[in-house]
This record gives structure tokens, sequence and C-alpha cells, in this order.
């Protein structure tokens, strides 16, 4: 019997993951690495908040708009450098501003939940605005992780990656440009 021909597992014949299931694994990878930034930022966020309320005499919501921006600038350090380290880095200004407008849109869902337990229900000791400060960064967080990486964090489309990459490891045949390569290429896949 041929080594790896039939039914042993000598490791030499290994089946390759699907697409599915590496697509899934990706996606996991990305929800741990949001959660871990997501979780400094929360701990920033929290802990300014606190520190906010206790030291100074700014309102309940001020204090927590407050702790929010310093959680935004701290984790677009940790999306850009850690989560999304690997993502298109093309257009810095305008993920920069696509990231501060769906970071605001979180600031005001995250800060509307404590707006209206604090004013809307009168519950505003330290405990109460913890729980509603938590629950708002809660529902923030679902819509900035759909928000990032769908608008902010965008992937590189595969092919053009690919493409760009290539272009730069082909000699150049006599007398042609660059241009010409793309548009045979185009034919051509």
């Amino acid at each position: 019997m041929e080594r790896g021909s039939e039914g042993g597992s000598d490791g030499l014949h290994t089946t390759p993951r699907s697409a599915v299931r590496q697509r899934f694994d990706q996606f996991a990878a990305e929800v741990a690495k949001f959660g871990a930034v997501g979780t400094a930022g929360l701990l920033v966020n929290l802990l300014v908040f606190n520190l906010v309320r206790t030291a100074t005499d700014l309102p309940v919501v001020r204090a927590g708009v407050t702790a929010t921006v310093v959680a935004i600038c701290t984790n677009y350090i940790g999306f850009r450098y850690f989560t999304y380290r690997d993502r298109d880095k093309s257009g810095r200004t305008k993920e920069l501003t696509l990231f501060l407008l769906f970071s605001a849109v979180g600031l005001v869902i995250e800060n509307g939940v404590l707006y209206a337990a604090t004013y809307g229900f009168g519950l505003d000791s330290p405990l109460q605005s913890n729980v509603f400060k938590f629950v708002g960064i809660g529902v923030a967080t679902l819509f900035r992780f759909w928000s990032y990486r769908t608008w902010v964090f965008r992937t590189l489309p595969a092919r053009e990656a690919v493409a760009s990459a290539e272009s730069f490891l082909e000699p150049l045949p006599e007398g042609r440009t660059i241009p010409e390569r793309r548009n045979q290429r185009q034919h051509v896949g």
C-alpha cells in the first residue's frame, strides 16, 4: 500500500478548510480583536466617566460625553494599528473623517441611553449612571462594529490587491508601459 493513499492519516494528505470556514475564522478573529480594543476602550470610558463625575461638578451626561471622546481617541489607535492593521491605508483623511462621523453617532446612542435614564426616569445615582453608561456603550458598540468594518476600515478588493502586487513582480517587456499591461490583464482575466 502506498504511503498516504488510503484511509491513513500520516499528515501528507490534509483536506483544505472550506472557504466558508476560512471566512468564519477570519470574522471570529476580527471580532476578538475588535473586542480586545473595545474592552480597553470600555475601561478607559468608565474610568474617565467616574473620575470626571467625582472630581468635577459636570452633569452626568457631560461627564459621559467627555469620557466617550477620550475612549474614541484611544480606540482609533487600537483599531487602526491592531484590529484593522491589514486593511486599506490609502485614504487616511477619509478614514479618520468616517471614523469620527460614526463615532459621533455612537456617542449620541451611548449617551442618549444615559440621558434617558438620568433625565427621563430620574435614575442618577452613581451605580445607576454606571449601569446605563454600560448599557449605552453596549448598544453603541453594535453600531460601531458594523459601521467601522463596513465603511471605515475597508478591505482591499482581492483582485485589485493581487494585480497591484503582481505588477511590481513582473518585468516589463521591451517597449511596453504599465497601463498597457493592465489593459492586457483586463481582457484576459
